[in-house]
């Protein structure tokens, strides 16, 4: 009997994008990300210090919202054709990007700075801002900066 590789048992997979279920993963493993319903069963939510910084609507598959600084905003949007303003949100401090068509690390660089710019911009008390950043600090996770 011939054994075929894991990978080749599942579905075929690009190496260069995310689902949205590993999306999903990667958010959930940032620390003290909570993942909630608050909108109802068709949208999940994902805090950090009681903070939204990114949001999922399951009828809109492959999409995420992710909040941003505005410069940046408007630069990934001009940079990238599966970026743009976040539906429903406001779009001068959030965009949409469209998992399918975004490289891997793009995906990941972009939740990482929406995810540490509500907790350096949004997160109060001070001392709950300050506990939050000792343990991403921690824990190692930077902000990429600004792509070129």
């Amino acid at each position: 009997m011939r054994e075929y590789p894991l990978i080749f048992a599942c579905r075929k997979k690009n190496i260069f994008n995310m689902d949205i279920i590993e999306v999903r993963d990667y958010l959930i493993s940032l620390p003290m990300c909570e993942e909630c319903q608050p909108f109802g069963e068709e949208f999940a939510v994902y805090k950090i210090g009681g903070r939204m910084f990114a949001c999922t609507a399951f009828e809109r598959s492959g999409i995420i919202a992710l909040k941003c600084d505005t410069d940046r905003a408007i630069l990934l949007r001009d940079r990238y054709d599966a970026i743009t303003p976040a539906w429903h949100f406001n779009k001068k401090h959030w965009n949409d990007l469209n998992v399918d068509l975004l490289e891997y690390d793009v995906i990941k660089r972009e939740i990482r700075h929406s995810y540490l710019t509500v907790i350096k911009k949004n997160v109060t008390p001070k001392s709950l801002r300050d506990a939050i950043l000792s343990i991403v600090s921690e824990a190692g996770l930077e902000d990429a900066g600004c792509p070129e």
